[in-house]
């Protein structure tokens, strides 16, 4: 039996697809299902039973993990970087992270967890390394401390502990989570309703659009947190990117052509993007200047030396897939 956490949200739902696919059904969902839009990522799955988050929590604090739990998948998080609530983010992605250690920790049950690249800060080095942690807003910074407080305090626990720190994940079942969903996802629907699409202004050096991410599609991610489940000998913390960065214009390109193609209209280049006016800029908003990461480039090989290897999916192939599939889904609407 396994148990995810943030079961409904972006990662979780993929997650218990994923297991789905391979003939695990005996699986316990866990998440908050205050906002109703994460019904839609759960209800194709097949999952053994729902537990709300703050019982499973109380749950976890009085008897501990239920018989025959094989792994946790900690997913469940506030992602929402903007957030100004520090306790809420504090108490949500690091005292709940905690209980559920110590449960996994008491049985010695193997726990993967979901940190974050947002660790490293503005610049880097994007190394799985205590020098290079820079957080620079609370959800940051409660990843930033769950991971020294797991590997500090339970480095010698019988279970298996695995901290994987996403960078910018993109792919289906994110519409719920609105601005915080990926830069394809949002253009994708400008592209819908407007027939362009707009990027930040450049900054830190970068030119227009030219900031540069390591962009992963959710198969990826998935991927590698089964790699880990088939690989209970592993434990510590890494990154999961592709090790490639990719320019925002990369992927606005991507979805322009992709959306293009639906319409039945031929490929255009990115000059002619920006000419046409089909690509655009605007400012960045004051709340996220200095807050920004203009460049993220996943270190890749502590993974790679683990064994899980790619091939990861290209920024043209798994943006333009993604962007195709929600572009038609749109224009059925």
């Amino acid at each position: 039996m396994f148990v995810v956490t943030g079961g409904a949200g972006f990662i979780g739902s993929n997650l218990i697809a994923a297991l789905n696919a391979t003939g695990e059904t005996q699986i316990i969902l866990v998440d908050d299902l205050s906002d109703t839009t994460k019904i839609a990522n759960i209800n194709d799955l097949r999952i053994t039973d729902f537990l709300d988050k703050d019982d499973f929590s109380e749950e976890l604090k009085r008897s501990g993990l239920p018989r025959g739990v094989q792994v946790v998948f900690h997913q469940g998080a506030c992602s929402d970087t903007m957030v100004s609530d520090g306790r809420y983010v504090m108490d949500v992605n690091y005292e709940y992270s905690k209980t559920v250690l110590k449960a996994c920790s008491a049985s010695g049950t193997p726990m993967i967890y979901a940190s974050s690249a947002s660790v490293y800060g503005p610049d880097g080095p994007f190394v799985e390394s205590e020098e290079n942690e820079h957080p620079l807003n609370a959800y940051a910074f409660s990843k930033t401390l769950f991971d020294r407080y797991a590997f500090q305090n339970h480095r010698g626990a019988s279970g298996q502990l695995v901290g994987l720190r996403y960078f910018n994940v993109y792919g289906p079942r994110e519409a719920h989570k609105g601005r915080m969903a990926s830069v394809a996802w949002h253009l994708t629907h400008q592209y819908f309703e407007t027939g362009l699409v707009r990027l930040f202004e450049g900054s830190d050096g970068y030119g227009p659009g030219e900031q540069r991410r390591d962009f992963i599609h959710v198969d990826d991610v998935v991927r590698t947190n089964l790699f880990f489940l088939e690989n209970a000998n592993l434990s510590g913390i890494f990154n999961v990117g592709t090790g490639k960065s990719r320019s925002f214009n990369d992927v606005a390109l991507a979805v322009i052509n992709a959306c293009r193609q639906v319409d039945g209209e031929a490929a255009i280049t990115l000059d002619e993007a920006q000419r046409e006016k089909r690509l655009n800029y605007f400012a960045m908003p004051e709340t996220l200047q200095g807050k920004y990461q203009s460049f993220t480039e996943a270190s890749i090989g502590k993974l790679l030396s683990a064994g899980c290897s790619g091939p990861w999916t290209d920024v043209d192939k798994g943006v333009g897939s993604y962007a195709t599939q929600l572009y038609t889904a749109l224009k059925a609407t």
